[in-house]
């Protein structure tokens, strides 16, 4: 019937080879291409699990992206809250890299972080203020502080512990804001999406503090990139009748628009 296709945001080398591709599809068999944001894919993924009752709030984690997002119909996203440095997923990556695990090294944190306990004191940024907003360098950079001192030293750290107070400390920042934003934007529905959306530190933590709304989360094979999320978000596109002509062009660094505050 269509054609869904990301154009941003992305790294562009691969949103070209994307769009050449569902191009030529499109033109080949006469049928309309739909143009899609990346990260609209990942939140109406949870449309997966169950149909998605407006409006709406959603917590996008991934290796780009931390960011919270006001949905007030399918297709209409509106920042409200987002990371004024590194996001979530790219820290997990760089303390990974630290701690010599493999690439993306999300996964293999959360594991040793079950087995670990909180017995470092790494910083929470930001998360007494009254702003939605996210920051994760400062406590990259405790953390990576720790460690290189602890080698210049010949002194060992467990793996365990390291990652489970670096894990405590991301979990608190996360659900110190999205509570706050359940609290200005009053929603009954909480979309969690994103590669990070997999840790089950992050569910655990989802499912034992926010019990006021309904919290979904994509199944883990919708979390990471992936077609399916993109097909999921270009219906709301169809319904709209947004579609792209031909020379649709990546756009790397697309975003949502905030919101209009009152």
């Amino acid at each position: 019937t269509a054609v869904a296709v990301t154009y941003g945001p992305g790294l562009v080398g691969a949103l070209l080879v994307g769009l050449a591709t569902a191009k030529a599809f499109a033109w080949a068999h006469g049928i309309p291409l739909i143009p899609v944001n990346h990260m609209a894919g990942h939140l109406m993924a949870a449309q997966s699990v169950e149909e998605l009752t407006f409006p709406l709030l959603a917590l996008l984690v991934s290796g780009g992206h931390t960011e919270l997002v006001y949905v007030s119909e399918a297709g209409d996203y509106k920042i409200v809250g987002e990371t004024r440095d590194d996001a979530v997923g790219e820290a997990y990556d760089k303390v990974g890299r630290v701690m010599g695990l493999t690439y993306p090294a999300g996964r293999e944190i959360d594991e040793l972080a079950h087995q670990g306990q909180d017995v470092y004191d790494f910083p929470r940024a930001m998360i007494k203020e009254d702003n939605l907003e996210f920051s994760f360098s400062g406590l990259k950079s405790a953390f990576i502080n720790l460690h290189h001192n602890a080698e210049q030293k010949g002194e060992s750290l467990s793996k365990e512990d390291l990652a489970a107070s670096f894990q405590a400390a991301v979990m608190d920042i996360l659900m110190a804001k999205t509570k706050k934003s359940l609290e200005r934007y009053p929603v009954k529905t909480l979309v969690v999406a994103g590669g990070v959306a997999a840790n089950q530190g992050l569910r655990e933590r989802l499912a034992s503090e926010i019990t006021d709304v309904k919290v979904i989360i994509p199944p883990l094979r919708l979390c990471g990139d992936n077609a399916g999320m993109i097909a999921y978000a270009s219906v709301s596109e169809w319904n709209k009748g947004n579609f792209a002509s031909l020379d649709l062009n990546a756009k790397p660094s697309l975003a949502f628009d905030p919101i209009e505050e009152n």
